[in-house]
């Protein structure tokens, strides 16, 4: 359902300053919708999902979903066409999880005309098996906003302009409560719907200038207030410089020896097996390990998006910089012409942008920095207790060869199945020859660099692909045109089944012609019927896809390690294709803890976390990105109790945090996203907290992963 689906980049309830002003809710909670008494009087309709009455008397209704619901939940309209919920802050939804799994569930609230991006706002948060929870939206109001829509193009925004994410709570038409692209079902009972907190409209901005615009400094940073380690001055951030350079050499040697590391991160004080001079992976003693070229235990502490320069747009945006040091002659090297833009307000456009990033690298460093600063970030990385350079990182990092790294290849510029659909876009075409050929080219440019290269871990393929259920694939193929080469694929797989198209029709319960007649058809099969095949055409396709990559891999790099792709969405048929033809899994998994992950399809092979984080808004930005926390103290918290958990998990053999520095204050291009995610800021400047916290673990991992 598009307009579940689109409500994904938006799950961050409450994301922008105001979360950190004073608590001034106050007003009695209304509620809205009792589910455990309220009939529903028509106004509930279930989509993708089953929706029962209470079967005993105090208990809620319960919604049950299938592994092949896409967005599955309910509807429920508000009663003679609107709530008025004005006096207001906030609005919840609190649901009992009566399955064995966890699961996210979403809360979507909906003025008239909602599309899941516009006109609602939609919050999100996790629930344990047999766990009841409680999903928040704030109504961020469109009356808030006092700059008239001049902020657009961000995730999160400063309180004084909450951006589109808004609504007008007097026109609240009806709440959206369901889960996103499930991988197994589940099962939920719905308890209350109630509107609480005492909305208190803003008066005087204490935390925000008058006027606010222009809202941005020459560093990038946000103007309008302090925080700890924020750059006042060019001589402050030369001066961190120097403080930092005394600082890494003694804590670089101090850690190593602590840890009892090597020079690639792996235990030196542990056991000593095979050494092949490659990394590989070994179960030993009950759980999975990779072990490192000199034949030592190696866990794979890492940092994705290492020296990543994230650029944000500057066209449409003259008022909102202070001093743009586009503008000065030594930093237009720093103006780039973006990549195509994906979504949000320069989506299909190439608008000019700016790497704040780069020009503070710059800035602090020198004119060499771009030699000089790797250095420092190696350096980095063994003190703060990471030891993989991961996905998305500059090469030129990963080239010094002193910490172990990871590389990709990807489905890029290769034709796609039409009929598929997913966040980042369709599936590519694995029938398609320019697949093989693309891979086999990007491989082969990698023979001198990557290619049996020691301190290269392996390569990870795309990312976060839309694998969708168990026949999304097949439906998608049928869905394409004759000319698609899956669906060529499909129809010759069915042929060599059923010989006559008539055996076909009997099995399905369709009515073609011939052969031809499906290839060039489009309708969707009955699902009750056609089942069984497209599950397991399903199958082919995806192992289709592994194996193609795992060839193209080993054809040039037979020594390393393929991956995976990085799952955010996965059915156990992907899960399982991966787990033939992989040597790791991947999954990126934005999530409070992984100690318990189960990897559905894949068996006992070994797994690897290609993305996690976490953000807090005391550092200058105005989102929180995936996972939120309430400061920079409870984040370091979760960052050890995430990769603690991973460490005790017998399948985890590592962690790959996204991302090195935090995104542009005012949004990267691709896709809006400015969280606080990053161990650097804007500046260049280390989050103490998190940075601590990731030496701490990294110190302590290797007894603790061996511990029986």
């Amino acid at each position: 359902m598009k307009s579940f689906s689109l409500a994904l980049g938006l799950f961050v309830a409450g994301s922008s300053f105001v979360a950190l002003c004073p608590d001034v809710f106050g007003a009695a909670d209304r509620t809205l919708f009792d589910f455990t008494r309220d009939s529903g009087d028509g106004r509930m309709q279930a989509a993708e999902a089953t929706l029962s009455r209470p079967a005993v008397a105090g208990s809620g209704w319960r919604v049950t979903t299938n592994p092949s619901d896409k967005w599955p939940g309910v509807t429920l309209s508000a009663p003679a066409g609107g709530w008025d919920l004005s006096p207001f802050a906030w609005v919840m939804v609190k649901a009992r999880n009566t399955g064995d799994r966890p699961f996210t569930l979403y809360l979507r609230v909906d003025n008239p005309g909602a599309d899941g991006t516009k006109h609602c706002l939609t919050g999100s948060a996790g629930v344990e098996p047999g766990a009841t929870g409680s999903v928040r939206v704030d109504l961020k109001r469109t009356v808030d906003d006092k700059l008239g829509g001049k902020l657009f193009g961000m995730r999160g925004y400063p309180v004084k302009a909450p951006g589109p994410e808004a609504l007008d709570p007097s026109r609240v038409t009806q709440v959206v409560i369901f889960l996103s692209q499930p991988e197994v079902g589940h099962a939920f009972e719905l308890i209350a719907l109630t509107a609480g907190g005492e909305y208190v409209r803003p008066t005087a901005w204490t935390s925000d200038a008058d006027p606010f615009l222009p809202f941005i400094d020459t560093f990038g940073q946000y103007r309008h207030r302090d925080w700890p380690g924020k750059v006042a001055s060019l001589a402050e951030l030369r001066e961190r410089r120097e403080a930092e350079n005394e600082k890494l050499k003694a804590s670089v040697p101090e850690f190593t020896k602590a840890a009892a590391w090597n020079q690639y991160g792996g235990w030196a004080a542990g056991p000593q097996l095979e050494a092949t001079g490659f990394f590989r992976v070994q179960k030993y003693e009950g759980k999975w390990w990779l072990v490192d070229p000199a034949g030592r235990l190696f866990w794979s502490h890492g940092i994705d998006c290492v020296r990543m320069l994230d650029a944000t747009p500057i066209d449409e945006r003259d008022d909102w910089f202070v001093d743009p040091p586009w503008k000065q002659p030594e930093f237009a090297e720093f103006i780039q012409p973006a990549g195509h833009a994906l979504m949000g307000h320069y989506a299909g456009r190439s608008p000019r942008c700016f790497s704040f990033a780069a020009a503070n690298f710059k800035r602090k460093y020198g004119q060499d920095w771009k030699t000089v600063y790797p250095d420092i970030i190696h350096q980095r990385l063994r003190a703060w207790g990471l030891n993989t350079v991961a996905n998305w990182s500059d090469p030129a990092i990963a080239r010094l060869r002193r910490t172990p790294y990871t590389d990709n290849v990807g489905s890029r510029g290769v034709r796609n199945i039409e009929g598929s659909e997913g966040y980042w876009g369709k599936f590519p075409d694995v029938f398609d020859p320019a697949f093989r050929e693309s891979l086999r080219r990007q491989m082969a440019a990698k023979r001198g660099g990557s290619a049996k290269d020691p301190w290269c871990l392996g390569y990870f393929s795309d990312n976060e692909m839309s694998w969708g259920d168990e026949v999304s694939l097949s439906l998608a193929a049928l869905a394409s045109p004759a000319d698609q080469p899956a669906k060529q694929a499909f129809v010759s797989w069915l042929r060599e089944k059923y010989g006559d198209i008539s055996r076909l029709n009997a099995a399905w319960g369709t009515v073609h012609t011939n052969w031809e007649g499906l290839l060039t058809s489009t309708n969707r099969p009955p699902l009750a019927r056609a089942g069984d095949d497209l599950r397991a055409f399903y199958t082919v396709a995806a192992e289709s896809y592994f194996r193609t990559v795992r060839e193209a891999i080993k054809e040039v790099a037979p020594e390393q390690l393929y991956l995976g792709c990085r799952f955010a969405w996965a059915n156990a048929r992907a899960a399982a294709a991966a787990a033939k033809y992989c040597d790791v899994v991947s999954y990126n998994l934005y999530r409070r803890s992984v100690a318990d992950f189960k990897a559905e399809g894949a068996g006992d092979v070994p797994l690897i976390i290609g993305e996690f984080h976490f953000g807090a808004l005391d550092r200058g930005m105005f989102h929180t990105g995936l996972v939120p926390v309430a400061n920079q103290a409870a984040r370091a918290q979760a960052y050890t109790d995430y990769v603690q958990g991973a460490l005790r998990h017998p399948q985890i053999v590592g962690t790959h945090w996204f991302q090195y520095q935090d995104q542009p204050t005012t949004g990267r291009v691709l896709d809006e996203e400015n969280y606080q995610i990053g161990f650097v800021d804007i500046a260049d400047t280390p989050h103490e907290e998190t940075v601590s916290a990731s030496r701490r673990v990294g110190q302590a991992m290797y007894p603790l992963r061996a511990e029986r």
